[in-house]
């Protein structure tokens, strides 16, 4: 069984910083992709950025530049470094895990993303 444990977020003011941290554990397979998603109140989903196994990154329009993604492969470990936080990344943000060898194209739909993670909140005052 996979098991995602999300930790970091919080609080911040407008232009600070937070990173968030998931650890998997479970998985035995050297190949995947890992993604992190976040839901505000009234909006939909969205796929903020993933990394596969291979170093692979991808990012949402709105954090390009402002957000990295990054891991620990061995150890299974992902951290997502937010920085320049604005009121509008204020959201839940979920760790995601799928055994895809690479990240899909529609990785942001949350395809291919088999475990979820339960959540952990980030709020960012103006």
């Amino acid at each position: 069984e996979v098991r995602l444990a999300e930790s970091g977020g919080g609080s911040a003011q407008s232009g600070g910083s937070l990173t968030l941290s998931c650890a998997v554990s479970g998985y035995r397979y050297d190949t995947y992709c890992m993604g992190w998603f976040r839901q505000s109140p009234g909006r939909a989903r969205e796929g903020v950025a993933a990394i596969d196994s291979y170093g692979n990154t991808k990012y949402a329009d709105s954090v390009k530049d402002r957000f990295t993604i990054s891991q620990d492969s061995v150890a299974k470990t992902f951290w997502l470094q937010m920085n320049e936080l604005q009121p509008e990344d204020s959201a839940t943000y979920y760790c995601t895990f799928g055994a895809d060898d690479y990240c899909p194209n529609n990785w942001f739909l949350g395809h291919g993303m088999d475990d979820w993670g339960k959540g952990i909140l980030v709020s960012v005052s103006s």
